[in-house]
């Protein structure tokens, strides 16, 4: 009897340990929220590593040695579970982080081709992302995969995600940079835009100013949501409540996460520095 208490007791602690989420920087918010709202009794950590963004920049094996110090840390504090909120971390890291950690359900995120690709009208579709991300195998794969019968058309978005981390998402220049990057998109005829970047559902709102009314925008973090919700089921690790509040960390300044928090998150919260 012993033993199987010790055995139930168990299980209910892996159920209710924490989900881990992280990204190069606050893009990932936009994923956690999603999850908040489809896994609403979940306990949610979250490291932005601002002090290395953006990762679109950086080469596959810096980016694989962020990811790995990450994960670890968040092992530390007794994730059930981990969200890749960044495409580009996806592209160059998903793959090895699951043969290091083959025990730890990760789940990632990827450019929404598939879902663009049945959505248009007229054929022609447009992805914001990083350079990171339009280079990386990944989405080579996925455009064999999915996109022959469609025309893809990809546009990098240098300098997008550093005015997102400042919080600057109406601002004259942000609407000036990004206006450059869809126009290009719209004169060659794309009736859907994949936004390849977590940070970039944070624009939606300025990019409904710029865009056509009938151009569609497509977005990956609710799929996000529902995959890790399928993955803790499949595992028994559905929690069962209560959660507790999400917290935060982040690899630069506490004092900028903690500013844009309410503008992205909705909320203040606490955050912490997480060492490099």
């Amino acid at each position: 009897m012993a033993d199987n208490i010790g055995i139930l007791d168990a299980r209910s602690e892996a159920r209710q340990a924490p989900v881990g989420v992280f990204d190069s920087g606050v893009g990932g918010l936009s994923v956690l929220g999603e999850i908040r709202r489809c896994l609403p009794i979940e306990s949610l950590l979250y490291v932005a590593d601002s002090g290395h963004v953006p990762y679109g920049e950086k080469s596959p094996a810096y980016i694989f040695q962020r990811c790995c110090r990450i994960t670890d840390f968040l092992l530390e504090h007794g994730i059930k579970a981990l969200v890749l909120a960044c495409n580009t971390a996806t592209a160059a890291a998903v793959a090895p982080l699951r043969a290091r950690y083959p025990d730890l359900p990760i789940v990632g995120m990827e450019p929404a081709v598939k879902p663009a690709a049945a959505a248009t009208r007229n054929g022609r579709v447009g992805v914001l992302a990083t350079t990171g991300t339009l280079n990386s195998a990944k989405f080579a794969a996925l455009l064999d995969r999915f996109a022959s019968d469609v025309q893809v058309i990809t546009q990098p978005c240098p300098g997008l995600v550093e005015r997102i981390e400042a919080g600057q998402l109406a601002d004259p220049q942000t609407r000036e940079l990004l206006h450059g990057f869809v126009q290009p998109l719209l004169d060659q005829g794309c009736d859907t835009l994949i936004l390849g970047c977590t940070h970039y559902p944070f624009l939606k709102p300025l990019l409904r100013e710029l865009l056509p009314a009938d151009i569609q925008l497509i977005d990956t973090a609710p799929a996000v949501a529902r995959q890790l919700q399928r993955l803790l089921q499949a595992r028994g690790l559905l929690a069962s409540g209560p959660a507790h509040d999400c917290r935060f960390w982040s690899s630069a300044s506490v004092e900028q996460l903690a500013q844009v928090l309410p503008l992205l998150w909705g909320s203040n919260a606490p955050v912490n520095y997480f060492s490099n």
